[in-house]
């Protein structure tokens, strides 16, 4: 589960709980223990590129990048 925080910067969520707290040494959340799939990973960083995309073409045009 992607959401995004005030920042406008994507956070992944556990797809069964919604928590935001994983173990990155086993993949798996901490809240609940469910693991975190490949396709969840792939969707973070998606979402991680396409917001330095949003980022590096707001500095490009003069703008704020961290609106």
């Amino acid at each position: 589960m992607i959401f995004y925080n005030p920042s406008g910067a994507p956070e992944l969520a556990c797809d069964e709980c919604g928590c935001r707290w994983f173990d990155r040494m086993t993949n798996t959340c901490y809240e609940c223990s469910a693991v975190v799939t490949p396709e969840a990973l792939a969707e973070y960083r998606r979402a991680l590129d396409a917001f330095q995309a949003q980022r590096s073409a707001a500095a490009a045009a003069g703008g704020d990048p961290a609106r």
